[in-house]
């Protein structure tokens, strides 16, 4: 989130709930979430648990959520370029995401994409673990110094690179074209 696709949880869940982001922060549940992205606990268990004393609609709530996805300006044109200009590179993303993840894939086209994705609720590992870096290359035949890792969030990147991959620290389309054109990998 934050690095391909706009994140929801700043803005659209907040306004939904009537509340503000530090007041969400306070009454959420402490680990609902991170058990959500985990899969320890399906969607359901999620939502019952997620504002403990607190009801909300929380059909309306999944779909004002499923409806903020999508791709950060820039993304769609820097992923196409990607697949043009380096052809034998293989796109993943790497994410800490519930089950949404699908809405995501599904709304975003990401599967016209990338070749993948690798997502905490599913592989059982949450970034900044290195495990969550680790199973990806495991599954796809890759040591770690092959893969470039990019996230929006520095302490992600530093657990990309304890385990040896390379990282950049994703900020905008642009600049991450600029950090890839030095790599070689597309054009400025």
């Amino acid at each position: 989130m934050d690095t391909l696709v706009r994140d929801p949880f700043r803005d659209v869940m907040p306004s939904f709930l009537g509340m503000s982001l530090p007041e969400l922060l306070r009454c959420k549940h402490p680990t609902a979430w991170v058990d959500f992205e985990l899969g320890r606990i399906d969607e359901r268990a999620f939502l019952s648990m997620f504002l403990p004393g607190r009801s909300f609609d929380a059909e309306g709530f999944c779909k004002v959520v499923r409806e903020s996805y999508a791709l950060l300006p820039g993304i769609r044109e820097l992923l196409a370029d990607l697949r043009t200009s380096a052809p034998d590179v293989r796109l993943y993303a790497l994410s800490n995401y519930p089950p949404w993840y699908r809405w995501i894939a599904e709304r975003c086209e990401l599967d016209m994409l990338l070749d993948g994705a690798f997502v905490s609720y599913e592989t059982g590992a949450r970034k900044p673990d290195p495990e969550a870096y680790l199973v990806p290359c495991r599954r796809l035949g890759e040591r770690p110094e092959q893969a470039l890792f990019v996230d929006d969030r520095e302490k992600n990147c530093e657990g990309a690179r304890a385990v040896g991959m390379q990282a950049i620290v994703f900020d905008c389309a642009m600049k991450l074209r600029e950090a890839l054109a030095q790599r070689g990998l597309v054009a400025p």
